[in-house]
């Protein structure tokens, strides 16, 4: 047996297909024709697009166009001057074959990504290098792996699977996934929890361990997998596989109901989200609001800040999209491990504890104000409300209160459309705020608790350093104490507390989060459902 991450929930039994790794020819060779290789370049991209489109439309078809969004992000980055006009600059100037100056810029854009800690930020480097990995198969002839699926009941072992992989698995012929690298916020195992497929990520060294055929049982709710298994587990996996499909469609049912606890209090399960389109996966799951619009992620895989004007469209559409729900707005939350390719920010020794999220956005108004104005008129469209992170006094919130009063007044000059009464709370994940909530309650709407930060700040752990990931412990009494007195010091003002950490959605941290009288739940979509049945039972 060998031990991964539980990367997509559920259990398959199948026969291994390795995608092998296929060693890029890089050979360096001279060209004379510079433009005769710019051309070929060209087209290499042209066809790329082309994949892609297909990709993205069976994508939209099976998963929803939410999830085949990333293919979107795909083909803009095979438009993008930036980083095609690189391959283009290199191939002219260094009079050097395409396939070698597509792997130095690509190789230049994972440097950049892989030296990022944010596991989610880091992860997005796999999309540089699958749209690098489709233009040099185009380049060379190439053919996908995906090709050899013959048979029904293929579990796919590989090193790694990037969003194209995953995307084209056929459900009728693929039964799960498993891979030496990876984590559960890759675009892989986020479409394999879409696509309802078993995964299990990180475990290292899998493909030294089967070869093709190997009958490998992959259990994706404890994150192991079974090599050749005996008849007596497969006969009980198979039992397993009939009772866990029971539990799921039992679910289903919970979408449009709501969440009451058995002592009847009434407890909303709301969605994290990262980018507009997410918008789509929480309708399906019948999400009762966005507790966490990280809008950080509009600002990254581009070469400048996105303009108001962008910003407004998209916090428009999710106001829109979302009705009379609540949709809570996170401002910038930039720096630390987050950095932005065009914001030159200061090397530090602890960037964590340094210039970043509202320290940073109160410093530079010029970045901040085109934000808050932004949504401030996206909230004449919807119940958006504006959430700041990093809080970590009285003092911060009034500071940015005061910008946001300031961008009021200039919107009312220039006779724009906004919600005056918007609501405005603060993240907490300081310890000194958590510690602080009674005095921060009084000028507050609302709390959020984001424990991934505030847990590693009370514990001195850092959650992406494995050395230490034993420290991490969201049940520490030390933790459970600044949760119970941050949602205690918010109820004595009779405001809501709401919690967007993932251990919001953690199944085991829920029911001690119910009784503490947390009023809001808000996680990743897909467990939603899951949650909303814990919270109900407790």
């Amino acid at each position: 047996m060998k031990k991964g991450i539980p990367a997509s929930k559920g259990y398959a039994i199948g026969s291994v297909l390795i995608k092998r790794e296929s060693k890029i020819n890089v050979k360096k060779r001279y060209v004379k024709d510079v433009d005769k290789e710019e051309k070929r370049f060209q087209k290499a991209l042209d066809l790329s697009r082309k994949q892609l489109e297909k990709i993205k439309i069976k994508s939209e078809r099976e998963m929803g166009r939410d999830k085949a969004e990333v293919f979107e992000s795909h083909i803009m980055l095979l438009k993008d001057e930036e980083f095609t006009g690189a391959v283009k600059v290199r191939i002219k100037t260094d009079h050097i074959n395409a396939e070698v100056a597509l792997y130095e810029v690509v190789n230049s854009y994972m440097k950049i990504f892989n030296s990022m800690k944010d596991e989610y930020i880091k992860e997005r480097g796999a999309d540089v290098k699958d749209v690098g990995d489709r233009i040099f198969a185009n380049l060379t002839g190439r053919g996908s792996f995906l090709n050899k699926i013959k048979n029904d009941k293929v579990v796919i072992v590989a090193h790694d699977l990037t969003p194209s992989d995953t995307a084209q698995l056929d459900k009728s012929k693929i039964s799960a996934f498993v891979t030496d690298i990876g984590g559960r916020t890759s675009h892989s195992a986020i479409m394999a929890r879409t696509l309802e497929i078993p995964a299990v990520v990180g475990t290292m060294n899998i493909t030294d361990l089967v070869k093709d055929g190997d009958i490998v049982i992959v259990d994706g709710v404890e994150g192991n997998v079974i090599i050749n298994p005996d008849e007596n587990t497969i006969k009980e996996y198979k039992s397993k596989i009939k009772v866990y499909n029971m539990e799921i469609e039992k679910l289903r049912p919970l979408r449009d109901v709501e969440t009451i606890t058995k002592s009847g209090r009434k407890v909303k399960v709301l969605a994290n989200i990262g980018k507009p389109q997410d918008v789509e996966q929480v309708l399906k799951n019948g999400g009762e609001g966005i507790g966490l619009f990280r809008t950080e992620f509009l600002y990254m895989n581009r070469g400048d800040m996105p303009p108001e004007e962008e910003q407004f469209e998209a916090y428009k559409y999710v106001v829109e999209k979302m009705g009379n729900k609540p949709v809570v707005i996170r401002t910038l939350d930039i720096g630390g491990d987050k950095k932005l390719s065009y914001l030159l920010l200061p090397e530090e020794m602890n960037p964590f504890l340094g210039y970043r999220a509202i320290r940073l956005c109160l410093d530079r108004e010029d970045i901040f104000k085109p934000q808050l104005r932004a949504m401030l008129r996206a909230s004449a469209f919807g119940n958006l409300k504006i959430m700041f992170p990093m809080i970590s006094s009285v003092k911060e919130f009034l500071q940015a209160k005061n910008v946001l009063r300031q961008c009021m007044e200039e919107l009312e000059e220039e006779k724009l459309e906004f919600n005056r009464n918007l609501g405005t709370g603060i993240m907490i994940e300081v310890p000194s705020a958590a510690l602080e909530a009674a005095e921060l309650s009084k000028y507050v709407d609302f709390f959020s608790i984001g424990t991934n930060d505030l847990i590693q700040y009370t514990l001195a752990a850092d959650r992406m350093n494995e050395k230490v990931s034993y420290l991490y412990d969201p049940m520490h009494p030390a933790v459970l104490k600044l949760i119970k007195n941050t949602i205690d010091a918010a109820h004595r003002r009779g405001k809501p507390c709401a919690m967007c950490g993932e251990m919001a959605g953690d199944e085991n941290s829920i029911p001690i989060l119910v009784k503490y009288g947390l009023d809001e739940f808000s996680m990743s979509a897909s467990s939603m459902l899951k949650a909303k049945q814990i919270i109900m039972e407790n």
